[in-house]
C-alpha cells in the first residue's frame, strides 16, 4: 500500500512538474478598475482605453513617457493647411483573417459619434471635417481649420473592423455587438474571448499579430475594486501583476521576496472642480437652507479654497506619500507646463479673510462628491478636514465611478472631485475638454459641463489649437495654463505615483506614465 501511494504520489507530482510550462504561459492581472464596454469609442475613461488596447490598435500609439510613435500609420505629415495624410501598415490582419485597410479608418473615425457615451470619445476626432480614402494603405483627413495636434489626439483613435462592426454601430446595438464578442475584432495583439460587466475580461494570443506574437497564450484581467483583496491575491499567488498598489502595502511587499514593486510617476493628477452655474444645486447654509447665491462664482472663494488646500499633506497622508506636489493640471512632461507657476501657497489667515469679503466668514455647506473607486479613499476626507479651517462644511459623498460619471455630466454636484490624464501629451487635450466653454458645434469643452466659460481662456485654446508654430503653440498653451492657476475653476491637488505589484520569478514588468496596466508590458523572467 505504501509502495502504491508512493507511486500515485510520484505520478501526480511529475504530471504537476510536466503542466508547469503550459501554465507559465497565462497571465493573470488583477486591476483596481474594469472596462465599462468593449466598444472602444463608448468612452474616453483609462479604464476602457486600457482594457481594449489589448484587442484594437489605435492609429497611433503614445510610449511609455507618452511620445508619438507610429502604430497602424506608420507615417504622416500635413499636406495643406487643413490636411493630414496617413500612410498605413502593409499586411495588418484583423482577428478573423480579413484585411485592414484605410476603409476601417474611415469607419471608425465616422462612427464615434454615433456611438459614444459618458465622458465622450469625440474629444479624439473634433478637429476631423472629412475623411478621404485615397487607397487601401493611405487616408487623408481633413479638419475644421489647421489641426496641429491631430497625431497626439489619434493616440486614442481605436481602429474596429467595418465589416465586423457595420451592423454595431448605434448607440442601441453597439453593446450587444462588442461586449458578447460579436464585433469586438481588432487587430491587436489578443483576441476576446468573454467579458461581462465587472467581471473577468478573457483573452487570448492572436498569432496572427502585426507586431509579433505575444509570449501569453491567455491572458485574463480581473476587476478587483478593493485594494486589500488585490494585494490578498497577488501575495497568494493567484494572480501574477496587480496594479495601483495602495500605499499602506508598499513596505510590506517591498519586503517580501517573491513580489517586486515597481513605481512610476503618472500623468494622472486629482483635482477639485467647481460648479459656476448661478443655481448650485448642492451647497447650502449652515442650517441646511439651500443657498440662493453659488458661492463659487465669487473667485475669492475659489482662492480661500486654494490657500487652505495643503498639497503637501495631501501628498503625504491623503496619498500616503505616492504623491508630489502640483503646480498645475498637467505634469511636467507635457507639452505647454508652465515652469513659471509655482506650488499654491499655504495660508489660512488669508483664506480666512478672502471668505469674509466675500461675505461668507462663517462658511457654508457643500457635498463633496467623488468616485471612490477610482481616487485614494483618504482624498476626501483629508480634503474635508483642511476646508474645515475655512468654516466649509464638506459632506464626503464617495460613490462608484458607474454612478459618479453620469450624475456628473448631468450636472448634479456643486463641487466634486475627479482625476485627470494628459494623455496624448499636449496640454492642449486638457485645456479644450475641461477648460474651454462647452460647444458642441465647435466640439470643445466636451468634459466642462459645469458651465465654466472665460472668453480670455477660449481664445487662448482655439488660437493654441490652430498653431502650427511650435513655439506659438507652447507659450500660448503655458498661457493657458497661467490663466487656470489664477481664475481657479479647477485646483490640482496631487500628482500620483503609481505601483505596480508583480510575482518576482515570473515576470518583468516596464510600467507606463499613463498608468496604463497593460499584457503587453510584462514579459516572461528568463
Amino acid at each position: 500500500m505504501r509502495t502504491a501511494s508512493f507511486l500515485r504520489s510520484a505520478l501526480l507530482a511529475s504530471t504537476l512538474f510536466v503542466s508547469l510550462p503550459a501554465l507559465a504561459a497565462d497571465l493573470i492581472i488583477a486591476t483596481k478598475s474594469g472596462p465599462a464596454s468593449m466598444d472602444p469609442h463608448f468612452t474616453a475613461t483609462s479604464a476602457n482605453a486600457e482594457a481594449t488596447k489589448h484587442v484594437f490598435d489605435t492609429l497611433l500609439k503614445s510610449g511609455n513617457k507618452l511620445e508619438v510613435e507610429p502604430n497602424l500609420a506608420v507615417s504622416w505629415k500635413p499636406v495643406d493647411a487643413t490636411t493630414w495624410e496617413f500612410k498605413l501598415r502593409e499586411g495588418v490582419k484583423f482577428h478573423d483573417g480579413s484585411d485592414f485597410t484605410a476603409e476601417d479608418v474611415k469607419f471608425s473615425i465616422e462612427r464615434i459619434p454615433n456611438v459614444t457615451g459618458p465622458n465622450p470619445s469625440t474629444i479624439y476626432v473634433r478637429r476631423v471635417a472629412g475623411v478621404e480614402v485615397v487607397d487601401p494603405l493611405t487616408v487623408r483627413i481633413k479638419t475644421h481649420g489647421s489641426a496641429p495636434t491631430l497625431p497626439n489626439d489619434f493616440v486614442r483613435l481605436f481602429i474596429v473592423s467595418h465589416k465586423a462592426a457595420a451592423a454595431y454601430s448605434t448607440k442601441e446595438t453597439a453593446a450587444e455587438g462588442f461586449n458578447t464578442g460579436k464585433a469586438t475584432i481588432g487587430t491587436g495583439p489578443y483576441k476576446f474571448v468573454s467579458w461581462a460587466p465587472t467581471q473577468d475580461l478573457v483573452l487570448e494570443k492572436f498569432d496572427g499579430y502585426w507586431g509579433g506574437a505575444q509570449p501569453w497564450d491567455k491572458v485574463v484581467r480581473k476587476e478587483i475594486p478593493n485594494d486589500a483583496a488585490r494585494v490578498a491575491q497577488l501575495k497568494a499567488g493567484q494572480v501574477d501583476l496587480i496594479s495601483k498598489v495602495p500605499a499602506t502595502d508598499l513596505a510590506n511587499l517591498e519586503a517580501d521576496p517573491a513580489i517586486d514593486v515597481v513605481k512610476d510617476e503618472s500623468v494622472y493628477i486629482p483635482y477639485l472642480e467647481f460648479d459656476f452655474r448661478a443655481d448650485s444645486p448642492m451647497v447650502w447654509d449652515k442650517a441646511g437652507k439651500k443657498l440662493d447665491k453659488n458661492p463659487f462664482l465669487d473667485p475669492r472663494v475659489r482662492e480661500a479654497f486654494d490657500l487652505v488646500i495643503d498639497r503637501q499633506t495631501i501628498a503625504d497622508v491623503a496619498l500616503e506619500g505616492m504623491g508630489v506636489v502640483p503646480t498645475q493640471l498637467v505634469s511636467s512632461n507635457i507639452f505647454g507646463y508652465n515652469k513659471e507657476i509655482q506650488p499654491a501657497a499655504y495660508d489660512v489667515d488669508k483664506a480666512k479673510q478672502l471668505m469674509t469679503e466675500a461675505g461668507f466668514p462663517d462658511g457654508f455647506k457643500v457635498s463633496l462628491n467623488y468616485a471612490n473607486d477610482r481616487l485614494p479613499t483618504e482624498l476626501g476626507p483629508t480634503v474635508a478636514q483642511l476646508l474645515a479651517a475655512i468654516n466649509v462644511q464638506a459632506d464626503v459623498n464617495g460613490v462608484p465611478a458607474a454612478v459618479f460619471n453620469p450624475a456628473k455630466t448631468r450636472g448634479e454636484y456643486s463641487l466634486y472631485m475627479a482625476s485627470w490624464g494628459t494623455l496624448t501629451g499636449e496640454a492642449n487635450y486638457m485645456l479644450s475638454s475641461l477648460m474651454h466653454t462647452n460647444d458642441k458645434e465647435k466640439s470643445l469643452g466636451a468634459f466642462n459641463t459645469r458651465g465654466y466659460s472665460n472668453p480670455e481662456m477660449d481664445k487662448l485654446i482655439e488660437e493654441a489649437g490652430v498653431e502650427m508654430d511650435e513655439a506659438k503653440r507652447r507659450e500660448l498653451l503655458e498661457k493657458a495654463n497661467l490663466l487656470v492657476a489664477t481664475d481657479r475653476p479647477d485646483l490640482p491637488l496631487a500628482v500620483n505615483v503609481s505601483a505596480w505589484g508583480v510575482k518576482t520569478d515570473k515576470i518583468t514588468y516596464t510600467p507606463r506614465s499613463d498608468e496604463d496596466t497593460l499584457a503587453m508590458d510584462a514579459k516572461p523572467k528568463q
